[in-house]
């Protein structure tokens, strides 16, 4: 297993180098007259601010008819992807990865190894790479960890078998692990990391907490990256639960806020969205990104976040629903299927153009029932 530390080490460094000089320019703009924070450009050069709703969608799809349920008896379950026609599923506190097809029950592939669960941390998000190779992103030994792992046999007989860890020693804590991971249509790996309950990590270059992270397939850090020589892709941010790209290319992520705002942002290449001085919107004239869409934490607490044709669907834990949100209008949305199935962790689109859902009613914060955790299958239509 080769571990990529050092390499991480020398990325933060070079951020914290960075994102320094970015924050000086920020302090003497408010001392000077005549300097307008909201204008001043961001590490890609584009300028701070909302980010614009003008994003190209396709057709708008909307759930039909009752859920049917595809797997039940699952734990404290996380992410669902798919590779081919096979879906793969996380479990946060056994470290278990399952495969599961339509009308197949339930198999375990392997349980990763030296998994650290305790409070939110453990096997959290899975992702898959152009090429078909998975990735997962869990708490070991020494924080946080991003591992490319192997699998063996196919369909109905996958194992898994040796792992690589592209990227180690994030921070970690009992709450705020971040843990999603999905790749870009730029072929680039992006993750999540949260601020583990610490809200100061968010803004402080010499950490990685709080931020989107972008890397290449192996962890590397991509020539083109906002901060030369550093995975941060974006900061400001408190919890990211949810990443997912528009037909062209804007991306899109949710995140967990504290008392007063959860958050759909668009991220936009060093963006800084807030997170600890603003939640919600009103950040724009300190030179943060707005959320183009908030909502109280009670009716939301969004986490997976899919796309379906001209349409993003959020899972939410708190609010328990299923969130409907038209790309071409991303400060709207419709509420589905409130209060019917308990937590909703996670949602994607299946190879059959089905809407899966992974509740999570297990976790201790669900009151779970007894076929708890599901996995959900919906039509879609227009």
């Amino acid at each position: 297993m080769t571990v990529r530390s050092p390499r991480s080490a020398a990325a933060t460094a070079a951020f914290r180098t960075t994102v320094a000089g970015v924050a000086l320019v920020g302090l003497l703009c408010g001392l000077l007259t005549g300097c307008t924070p909201g204008a001043a450009p961001g590490p890609s050069g584009s300028p701070i601010g909302t980010a614009s709703s003008a994003v190209t969608a396709g057709p708008q799809s909307v759930p039909r008819g009752t859920p049917a349920t595809i797997a039940s008896g699952l734990q404290s379950p996380w992410s669902i992807v798919f590779l081919g026609p096979t879906a793969l599923v996380s479990e946060r506190d056994t470290g278990r990865i399952l495969e599961l097809r339509a009308d197949v029950p339930a198999r375990e592939v392997g349980t990763l190894r030296d998994v650290v669960h305790g409070g939110e941390g453990g096997l959290l998000g899975l992702t898959v790479d152009p090429e078909g190779r998975l990735y997962a992103y869990s708490t070991g030994p020494h924080g946080n960890r991003i591992q490319r792992l192997a699998l063996t046999g196919g369909p109905g007989s996958y194992a898994l078998g040796a792992s690589e860890t592209i990227l180690d020693r994030l921070p970690s804590g009992d709450i705020h692990n971040g843990g999603r991971i999905a790749f870009g249509p730029d072929g680039m790996l992006y993750a999540g990391v949260g601020d583990t309950g610490q809200s100061g990590l968010s803004q402080d270059p010499a950490s990685l907490g709080g931020k989107i992270l972008r890397l290449t397939p192996d962890g590397a850090v991509p020539p083109d990256n906002p901060f030369p020589g550093s995975p941060v892709y974006s900061l400001g941010h408190r919890n990211v639960q949810g990443l997912v790209w528009a037909d062209d290319g804007t991306m899109f992520a949710t995140e967990f806020g504290q008392n007063t705002w959860d958050e759909l942002n668009i991220i936009v290449p060093g963006g800084n969205y807030g997170w600890p001085t603003v939640e919600g919107r009103g950040g724009t004239a300190r030179g943060f990104r707005d959320p183009v869409q908030q909502w109280r934490p009670d009716q939301a607490s969004p986490s997976g976040l899919t796309r379906a044709g001209g349409t993003l669907y959020v899972a939410n834990l708190r609010g328990q629903v299923l969130r409907g949100i038209p790309i071409s209008a991303p400060d709207t949305s419709t509420d589905y299927y409130r209060s019917g199935y308990g937590r909703l962790r996670d949602v994607t689109v299946a190879p059959d153009g089905r809407l899966w859902l992974l509740t999570d009613n297990t976790d201790g914060r669900g009151t779970p029932g007894p076929d708890d955790d599901r996995i959900l299958a919906v039509d879609l239509g227009a």
